[in-house]
């Protein structure tokens, strides 16, 4: 995924990392966009692209998405387009229920999604591990969450840790945490996370340089 002049926009979130980001996301607006630092299966994999979303609700029985089930609101999330997007997975009020593992999350390696982000736990490490995609969450999951949460709706608005999610916004998450970055301002919050840095640099060297008062 690139930028209008050619940037790998991927490897430049990855490079400039979730702290940056954040900070140039406070300098362009002014709504809360961070999350604070998730569990993965592998931390050494950053996670960025447009956002999917699958929202969850606590399960009742007399409801038809109670059949309808996790397959048929995931492609309905992904859409014709799913290479490179992220599945955002709300917790539907219970973070520490399994919202999925390793065997229903094979579609998002299958379909070359970029990684998944759910504000709920996932079980399977171990699988997910082995999965070319990212994947950040609130940590694993052993019991089935099918009787505590259920897959709800798709392709809308979620809450995930206190942070508004719409379909198409940029998720970027690491060791540091996660950030979310409307698509609208993706090239101008990337600008700014590079002049943090650019002046974070310049202040270090200027540490360097300080010398004690006589």
């Amino acid at each position: 995924m690139t930028s209008h002049d050619g940037t790998n926009l991927a490897a430049e979130a990855a490079r400039l990392g979730c702290a940056n980001l954040v900070d140039a996301m406070g300098r362009v607006h002014s709504h809360r966009a961070h999350i604070f630092p998730l569990s993965s299966p592998d931390p050494t994999k950053t996670l960025f692209g447009p956002a999917a979303t699958l929202a969850y609700l606590p399960y009742r029985d007399d409801l038809p998405q109670a059949e309808i089930g996790f397959g048929e609101l995931f492609h309905q999330a992904v859409g014709d387009d799913p290479a490179g997007r992220v599945l955002v997975l709300s917790s539907g009020g219970y973070r520490n229920a399994s919202h999925g593992g390793g065997t229903k999350l094979t579609r998002v390696a299958h379909h070359g999604l970029a990684g998944v982000l759910a504000d709920g736990r996932l079980r399977d490490f171990a699988q997910l591990r082995d999965y070319g995609f990212a994947t950040w969450c609130r940590g694993e999951a052993t019991r089935w969450g099918g009787d505590t949460v259920m897959p709800y709706a798709a392709g809308i608005a979620l809450e995930v840790a206190g942070v508004c999610v719409t379909p198409g916004d940029y998720v970027f998450a690491d060791t540091a945490g996660a950030v979310i970055i409307p698509e609208t301002s993706i090239e101008r919050v990337f600008q700014e996370a590079s002049k943090i840095e650019a002046e974070e640099a310049e202040f270090a060297a200027q540490v360097r340089d300080e010398r004690p008062p006589r």
